[in-house]
């Protein structure tokens, strides 16, 4: 029997790096390679580690799907980086279609 363990997830909420690698199923060094990249901004910029940048935990989402289908079509960290940002665009989108949506009159 496996243990699942739920966490609500969103922009408040913060994971580290270690954390958001594990949880997405890629190593820190890719992690490391999508930062370099701009796909993923961390929270905390500075001189401190980097095992202890933060991340905001609603990437963790797009992070898992990018990784599903790096895995399902052997994408290098270029066209995931690639993926990422259309993702987020599409999430933003669909977030502002929903806003306009709902500033529409009811139809009866």
């Amino acid at each position: 029997m496996q243990a699942v363990e739920w966490v609500w997830l969103d922009e408040v909420q913060s994971v580290t790096l270690p954390e958001l690698a594990r949880v997405c199923g890629i190593s820190t060094a890719d992690v490391d390679e999508l930062v370099e990249y701009g796909a993923l901004q961390p929270l905390q910029t500075g001189p401190s580690e980097a095992d202890l940048r933060m991340f905001s935990a609603d990437c963790v989402t797009r992070m898992r799907t990018v990784s599903k289908l790096r895995l399902d079509f052997d994408l290098d960290l270029f066209a995931v980086a690639l993926l990422l940002d259309h993702i987020q665009r599409i999430e933003t989108l669909e977030q502002q279609v929903r806003s306009l949506q709902a500033q529409l009159p009811q139809r009866h």
